[in-house]
């Protein structure tokens, strides 16, 4: 199994340390995160490595708690598989709970990120040689929202840079039939590959209710998009019953492993993949064999990530699922204001010789 090729990595951690990220962002909110630096010695000996993850939670609060407070001893010797069970046993947030139990496996990804790239790092390889995979370009969407009073605006000026370029759009009940016919104008509706319909987001800022509606309207002028994460009562449900839509029909807020997919009410076509949710490694890659055996599609998604997170999702998809109409496109595609020379998909692959990811900005 491809967990086992990692988990027999040697790991040594000597130091830790944790840098606070804040930004603003094309969805109207200031994004905050931590990236945390995990040290070890060099293969020979004669200096330190450093490898690099990125904690996601999405409460501020949260992270100026661990700011004040520090993660729980990890220092030591271990294998990646290892430090992983013991991670497992530890409270990750010891300044208080989070809000929501889900941050828990968010915090819990960017240590064991940081640890994988650490433990690549010492040995001196990296995921895609471990795993005899080849990393390959990565395809991406642009995902953005087009305000509470929805326009064409930020559709028409990234496809003044980038031609070619497809998209992950977010439908609220304030669409209609003049705004598709808008969207179909200025990028034409097949560029639209993804509808995140955000139904199952019960009890948080971006839940959109179930709005038979625009369901209806949605499914109908963009036959050829994936619908994500429809909320399923008994006004809406009518609408999935067509074994053609549910073929279209993605998930991605519901899925934390393997346990949530078999849950579903109906096995799913596609699934959207954000590593963090899962919060290790051995769950995210039980879940990618489970999804490959039964010819589930899968793509990427990120979540506005700050830091090396965003190397770090791109390097899965480049090794997973390439192909895929992955959410993680460069950070640049996250700034309030598009700028100019933004990258054209797909990305080029990752080149690095070592690590989980470059440590660079992409």
């Amino acid at each position: 199994m491809d967990y086992d090729r990692i988990a027999d990595l040697s790991l040594t951690i000597e130091s830790v340390a944790s840098e606070r990220h804040e930004r603003e962002t094309s969805s109207d909110f200031t994004r905050v995160t931590t990236e945390f630096a995990l040290s070890g010695p060099t293969p020979n000996g004669d200096g330190t490595v450093t490898g690099r993850g990125e904690d996601v939670t999405y409460e501020t609060e949260d992270h100026d708690r661990l700011a004040e407070t520090g993660l729980p001893g990890l220092t030591g010797e271990y294998t990646f598989g290892s430090f992983s069970d013991q991670l497992a046993t530890l409270d990750l947030f010891p300044g208080g709970a989070p809000d929501r139990e889900v941050f828990r496996n968010y915090r819990r990804w960017g240590i064991e990120s940081a640890a994988l790239d650490l433990a690549l790092r010492q040995a001196e390889t990296n995921l895609a040689t471990v795993l005899e995979r080849s990393r390959e370009p990565v395809r991406f969407v642009a995902s953005t929202r087009l305000g509470e009073s929805p326009t064409t605006d930020r559709l028409e000026v990234l496809r003044e840079q980038v031609p070619d370029l497809e998209f992950k759009l977010d439908p609220t009940p304030e669409w209609d039939a003049d705004l598709v016919a808008a969207i179909d104008e200025t990028v034409g509706t097949d560029a639209v590959r993804i509808l995140d319909l955000k139904g199952q987001y019960e009890g948080t800022e971006v839940d959109v209710p179930a709005d038979p509606e625009l369901y209806e309207l949605v499914l109908e002028e963009f036959p050829n998009a994936i619908i994500e994460d429809p909320a399923l009562t008994g006004e809406t449900r009518p609408l999935f019953e067509d074994a053609g839509v549910r073929s279209r029909v993605s998930w991605d807020a519901p899925i934390h492993g393997l346990e949530d997919i078999e849950a579903l009410p109906w096995e799913p076509d596609w699934l959207n993949v954000k590593p963090s949710r899962f919060g290790s490694l051995a769950s995210l890659l039980e879940t990618i064999t489970y999804c490959n055996e039964r010819g589930i599609r899968l793509y990427g998604g990120g979540q506005f990530e700050l830091g090396v997170g965003r190397g770090q999702i791109q390097t899965l998809a480049s090794v997973f699922y390439p192909d895929g109409p992955n959410d993680v496109a460069p950070r640049a595609y996250n700034e309030p204001a598009v700028g100019d020379g933004l990258p054209a998909s797909p990305l080029t692959a990752p080149t690095d010789p070592t690590g989980f990811g470059s440590h660079a900005n992409r």
